[in-house]
C-alpha cells in the first residue's frame, strides 16, 4: 500500500479549556492505557487532551504495510478533525514518541511544544525477523532472534491483532527512524526512565535538535511513563509560554 487510505482514526478530545495536547501511545497499546484520564486530566488542569489510537491499535482500523509517511499522514488528519486551526502540544511515548518527531513538523497542524518520552535513537523495527513473527504469530515455533521475541510477545497480548500490528510494524521500517532527518525545529523535551535501554541515547537525540532539554524519571520502559515525576516534568514543560 503505498498511500494513505481512506480510514479514520479513533480519536477522542476532552472537555476543557486552553491549548490541546495531543497524546500518542507506545506500540501494542492504547489511548486509554497509557493515557488515563484521571491522572492525566489532573496533570494538564484542565487542557483538552487528544487522545488517538494508533493505526492498528485499539480502536483504530489497520491500514496494511503503510510507510511512516503515511501513518504521520492519518494522525495529523485525525487531530485537525477534531482541533481545527488550534495550536496544540505533543506528547508522545515510545512509537508515540517517534512519530510525534514527524508529525511536529506536519503542515496540517500547528505544533508549539514537544515532549517525547521512552524514544530510541535507533530503529527497532529494521532488526525485526517479520517472517518468523509472522509463523510464530500463526502458532510457529518462537523466534530465535530475541528482538522479534520481545516484540512478538508485544503485539500477541490479549487484545491485540497480531497480524495488523506486524504489517504497521513492516511499513515503518521501510522508513526507519533518523533522528537527524526532519528533528522537530520546535522546543523539544527528552523524558527516560533510569533504568530503560531503550532511552539510554536521548541525550544524542538532543544533539540532533535546536532546543531541547533531558530529564530522567524512575523506572524502565514500561514503568517510566507511569511515574508522577513523569507526568509532572511532561506537564510542567508543556504549560511554559
Amino acid at each position: 500500500m503505498s498511500g494513505a487510505p481512506e480510514n479514520t482514526l479513533s480519536v477522542t478530545r476532552s472537555a476543557g479549556s486552553g491549548r490541546p495536547v495531543v497524546l500518542l501511545h507506545g506500540l501494542a497499546s492504547r489511548a486509554t492505557q497509557d493515557w488515563p484520564a484521571p491522572v492525566w486530566e489532573e496533570a494538564f488542569a484542565g487542557r483538552p487532551l487528544v487522545r488517538v489510537d494508533l493505526p492498528a491499535h485499539g480502536e483504530s482500523p489497520a491500514v496494511g504495510v503503510l510507510p511512516t509517511t503515511g501513518v504521520v499522514d492519518l494522525l495529523a488528519q485525525a487531530v485537525a478533525a477534531v482541533a481545527p486551526g488550534e495550536e496544540v502540544d505533543l506528547l508522545g511515548y515510545s512509537l508515540g514518541a517517534r512519530l510525534a518527531w514527524a508529525l511536529a513538523a506536519h503542515p496540517a497542524l500547528a505544533v508549539r511544544r514537544v515532549a517525547l518520552g521512552g524514544l530510541s535513537p535507533m530503529e527497532p523495527f529494521t532488526m525485526v525477523d517479520l517472517p518468523a513473527a509472522r509463523l510464530a504469530a500463526a502458532g510457529g515455533p518462537a523466534p530465535a532472534d530475541p528482538i522479534t521475541g520481545m516484540i512478538l510477545g508485544m503485539t500477541t497480548l490479549p487484545g491485540n491483532r497480531p497480524e495488523a500490528l506486524l504489517d504497521l510494524i513492516e511499513g515503518l521500517a521501510a522508513e526507519p527512524f533518523h533522528p537527524a532527518v526532519g528533528a522537530p525545529a520546535q522546543p523539544v523535551l527528552l523524558l527516560g526512565g533510569v533504568e530503560d535501554p531503550m532511552a539510554q541515547g536521548i541525550d544524542a537525540l538532543a544533539a540532533a535538535l535546536p532546543d531541547s532539554r533531558v530529564v530522567r524519571v524512575p523506572g524502565d520502559h514500561l514503568a517510566a511513563l507511569h511515574a508522577p515525576e513523569f507526568r509532572a516534568a511532561a506537564a510542567g514543560f508543556l504549560a511554559e509560554d
